[in-house]
């Protein structure tokens, strides 16, 4: 009785093909992708009635809609960054400049000498204008790009640790989680090292690392502490303390600097400083390690920069070949190293997005917030202008918060959760913060040239 009950309740699966047809219509899908997911669906509730579920075709069919728009907004898009917070992992961490998406344009769309050599019609070697380039910004020896920062560092760890030489030494309050669960000591047991903890949480002294020497050591490895910080009763030893014990015993120092600064933070916003490579490298470190895509404003990349035969060494390594940049990387990164360079002299004029986030005023702010709000209506939400405060986000500086303006939205007649997925699933996708009682649209992470679509989108959640 219970297997024919089961099997009736079968009669309430929609049919696949109409169901497809009908949704098409609602999502800006490949058909055949349309199909795949109501096929999916359609097998799973399958199962649940063989099992005894309790679903009428209705609701099957608002389910199944329901997941297809999702899936839908799942789709890699635009999205309009009102959250205050620069460097967002989740909404794609650093924007682009004009200069670099043109650039990437031409050679993505085209054919381009990625690996021939123009002068003399033969095959040419990759990356090496941008490696010249790279060395040259950083005022060092030699230099060269993969596809993230930590495969830059299991590269270079798996280049300098080898059978009978494989000790790390890393002071116990640098051992951190960099983002999505992995932490420095798996990502040295991957690369083969043999993690050799000195010092204590809060206070590493140089004796430490002296006794911690052995004849199976292979480097000495420091990781800025870019994503939180330690304070109170604290005390480590000077960069150049550390390397000429390094050097006094012929080991490299190398260090995993995390943001990739190029100029002194603390001039363009009322934040603290962030170590740049340049200056880490000067003070000792014969090896620097940073990321492209964060406060440099390039793409998803990681460099190494320092002694050219480390470098060299590298370069050798056959892991190399499986993290190097294809050609979109190397052209992004390649345009945001020149503008540096051309804008050596006042690197403020650079044109990277993040870089003129933290440079605007707040004047400058307020004055979009009331351009934006002017029009709009508040019968049914209370709308103000709040002071704020943004943060540079991605893992960097997490001390620092400066000032900003926000939108600050409280809905009378519909709910903050609501009203804000009406603004993420809008038109125009827009991100932004809730509290208890409202949504706030902070205006520093918002593209001025994008106002005009934040006004419409507000006024479309707010109708």
């Amino acid at each position: 009785m219970i297997l024919l009950k089961n099997m009736s309740n079968l009669a309430a699966l929609p049919s696949v093909e109409k169901l497809a047809s009908s949704l098409a219509r609602e999502v800006s899908l490949p058909r055949p992708l349309v199909n795949l997911f109501v096929r999916r669906e359609i097998d799973r509730f399958r199962q649940l009635l063989l099992a005894g579920g309790d679903h009428n075709r209705e609701e099957i069919e608002k389910a199944t809609r329901q997941g297809l728009i999702e899936f839908a907004n799942s789709r890699l898009q635009p999205v309009i960054n009102a959250t205050g917070v620069l460097i967002h992992t989740n909404l794609g961490r650093s924007p682009l400049g004009p200069r670099a998406a043109k650039a990437l344009e031409k050679i993505a769309t085209g054919y381009s000498n990625l690996e021939f050599d123009l002068p003399s019609g033969a095959r040419g070697k990759r990356a090496g204008y941008l490696e010249t380039a790279l060395a040259c910004l950083l005022e060092t020896e030699a230099a060269t790009a993969v596809n993230n920062c930590a495969a830059a560092l299991v590269l270079t760890l798996r280049t300098l640790v080898e059978e009978g030489k494989n000790e790390v030494i890393v002071s116990r309050s640098e051992l951190v989680e960099i983002g999505g669960g992995f932490r420095i000591p798996e990502i040295l047991e991957t690369s083969g090292a043999k993690l050799v903890e000195v010092g204590a949480t809060n206070k590493t002294h140089l004796y430490d690392y002296e006794k911690a020497i052995t004849p199976q050591t292979a480097l000495i490895l420091k990781v800025h502490r870019s994503n939180f910080y330690i304070d109170g009763f604290t005390g480590e030893p000077e960069i150049p303390e550390i390397a000429r014990l390094a050097h006094d015993h012929g080991l490299p120092l190398v260090e995993d600097l995390g943001s990739g600064a190029m100029m002194n933070t603390e001039e363009l916003a009322p934040i603290e400083h962030e170590p740049t490579p340049q200056e880490c490298l000067r003070r000792g470190i014969d090896l620097v390690i940073f990321s492209g895509d964060k406060l440099l404003g390039g793409p998803q990349s990681g460099i190494i920069g320092g002694r050219a035969d480390l470098v060299a060494k590298i370069k050798k390594e056959p892991f190399f070949r499986a993290v190097r940049c294809d050609k979109l990387i190397l052209t992004t990164l390649q345009e945001s190293i020149d503008q540096y360079l051309e804008t050596k002299a006042d690197p403020t004029k650079a044109d990277v997005p993040v870089l003129k986030f933290l440079r605007t005023s707040v004047d400058e702010l307020r004055q979009r917030a009331e351009q934006i709000i002017a029009n709009l209506g508040t019968e049914h939400t209370k709308i103000s202008i709040e002071e704020t405060t943004a943060r540079p986000g991605g893992g960097t500086m997490p001390r620092s918060e400066f000032p900003s303006i926000a939108i600050k939205l409280a809905p009378k007649t519909q709910s903050v959760p609501k009203l804000a997925s009406k603004l993420r699933l809008g038109a125009t996708a827009i991100v932004g913060y809730t509290t208890d009682d409202a949504l706030y649209l902070d205006l520093r992470t918002i593209f001025p040239e994008t106002d005009g679509q934040v006004q419409t989108a507000l006024e479309a959640a707010l109708a």
